[in-house]
């Protein structure tokens, strides 16, 4: 498994103040992913100009993160891939991480562990991130729970097996939030679903904008929603923030 190369899929709209600095940390990975896909939802802003300039693989496709990210596994030719925000920062060891983890046959579908900070770090948020993935397979899902199954979300930075992401049918297409979770139900007909104990990063922005309050009810708000199937209403209740 050490050999197998790794691909980032990067789904994007309107992301020129994130990017610069994911370009910057992408390029101190140690090792290298073999590519890094970046695709972009219809983005008005520079956010695909910043890609080119990078070299990095733009794909365009029509908004939706279950779209992007199925076109994104799509165009990768690695086959192992992680689907990384673009206000997510990864560790420098990052793809060795994913080789290691997935060279573990048991291990379907895996992620880091999501640490949420800004000018400061939100523990209280950071600790909910983590307990949901415990809490919401018992209310949702609960037949998975008792499988030791947890459910994922996109700041974990997801990764997989391409060839299995296929094989499940990937994304459902028209999700533009909670897609992650549902790749978690289709990944456990597979394996092991695992959380790996090394931090990525992710941006406050959502917090700063909402208020720890606030953006905790929505998380919760919106993975009721997912749970009893009201996907029309998910994305209204989930406000765009960049």
């Amino acid at each position: 498994m050490s050999a197998q190369h790794v691909a980032i899929v990067i789904p994007v709209l309107d992301e020129e103040k994130a990017l610069p600095a994911l370009v910057e940390l992408v390029g101190t990975l140690d090792p290298q992913p073999v590519q890094v896909i970046v695709v972009d939802g219809g983005s008005t802003d520079r956010s695909c100009e910043i890609v080119r300039a990078a070299g990095w693989q733009l794909v365009e496709t029509d908004a939706g993160r279950g779209r992007q990210i199925n076109a994104g596994v799509e165009a990768a030719s690695a086959p192992l891939v992680c689907v990384l925000h673009a206000d997510t920062r990864p560790p420098r060891d990052m793809v060795a991480v994913i080789r290691e983890t997935l060279g573990d046959k048991r291990i379907a579908l895996a992620s880091f562990t999501p640490l949420i900070r800004g000018e400061k770090i939100r523990w209280g948020t950071t600790f909910h991130n983590w307990i949901k993935t415990w809490y919401a397979p018992l209310i949702t899902r609960p037949h998975l729970f008792f499988r030791g199954v947890r459910l994922l979300f996109g700041d974990h930075a997801m990764f997989f097996r391409r060839e299995q992401f296929l094989e499940i049918g990937g994304c459902t297409p028209g999700d533009a939030i909670m897609e992650e979770a549902d790749l978690c139900v289709k990944f456990a007909r597979l394996g092991r679903i695992r959380m790996v104990r090394r931090w990525v990063e992710t941006s406050d922005r959502r917090i700063a904008a909402w208020g720890p309050l606030k953006a905790n009810w929505i998380y919760f708000k919106v993975g009721i929603l997912w749970a009893v199937g009201a996907r029309n209403r998910m994305e209204k209740n989930y406000p765009h923030v960049r």
